[in-house]
């Protein structure tokens, strides 16, 4: 296949997220490579933060598929109602889905984040692909803003004060460096608190996206010694350093 082709097949979830999209690393592997390598290819389960970010960049960039999100009217997912409606599968509940809403309101209305995500040169979760250290990569940019020259990420955060914390425990510092190889464009990340709506943009300086860029060349080594070398025994794997 093509880049092209390749590029147009990632468009669809289905692609992105299954099969055909495990065969390029991305920067959600940063963690599992740098922390448990040998679980890469294990599944994760279900998780209420990627549902809650998911409802609210979908609420954004794509409101026509808001209907794939099932939404449960109770309190918490510890009811008899809950059990019974969510048939085993992590769902949203209704006061959630009010909150994100009104964060959705709040972002578009204020002048700046309404400018960089709509404008008028601009595209909706675009993939790409790119070799980085050897090793293909893909991604999936939230907004690509072309009259600004940026890429827009969306972020939601339990405390905006702690964002810079989070950038550097969440690997956004690596995903702004491959961003920026895969799109050309620096990144920016708009970031809301979900409780109380507060809203920061967050450019990335050099260091941090050398930072970014240290993660990735690490990650990929990882990945070679144990998905490249035939000779490597996971099993003789361990890590060695001093205290201080």
């Amino acid at each position: 296949m093509t880049k092209e082709e390749i590029i147009e097949k990632l468009k669809d979830d289905e692609h992105y997220y299954g099969e055909f999209g495990r065969q390029f690393l991305s920067n959600s592997n940063i963690e599992t490579l740098l922390t448990n390598p040998i679980a890469l290819r294990e599944d994760k389960g279900q998780n209420i933060n990627f549902l809650v970010g998911g409802y609210f960049h979908t609420a954004i960039l794509e409101p026509d598929k808001l209907k794939k999100y099932k939404i449960i009217q109770t309190t918490t997912r510890n009811t008899t109602v809950y059990k019974e409606l969510s048939d085993g599968e992590m769902c949203l509940l209704q006061h959630e889905v009010d909150n994100l809403e009104l964060m959705k309101d709040k972002l578009l209305e204020n002048n700046t984040c309404r400018d960089l995500i709509r404008g008028f040169n601009v595209e909706y979760e675009q993939p790409g692909i790119t070799e980085v250290y050897g090793a293909m990569w893909k991604g999936k940019a939230d907004i690509i803003n072309h009259d600004e020259g940026l890429i827009v990420d969306l972020k939601t955060t339990s405390s905006l004060d702690d964002f810079s914390y989070s950038a550097r425990k969440y690997n956004y510092d690596s995903q702004a460096y491959l961003y920026k190889l895969l799109f050309g464009y620096d990144l920016v990340f708009v970031a809301i608190d979900k409780k109380t709506h507060q809203i920061g943009v967050f450019d990335c300086s050099t260091s941090f996206l050398e930072k970014g860029k240290e993660k990735v060349e690490k990650a990929v080594e990882v990945y070679n010694l144990f998905y490249k070398n035939e000779d490597f025994d996971p099993k003789q794997f361990l890590t060695v350093k001093t205290l201080y």
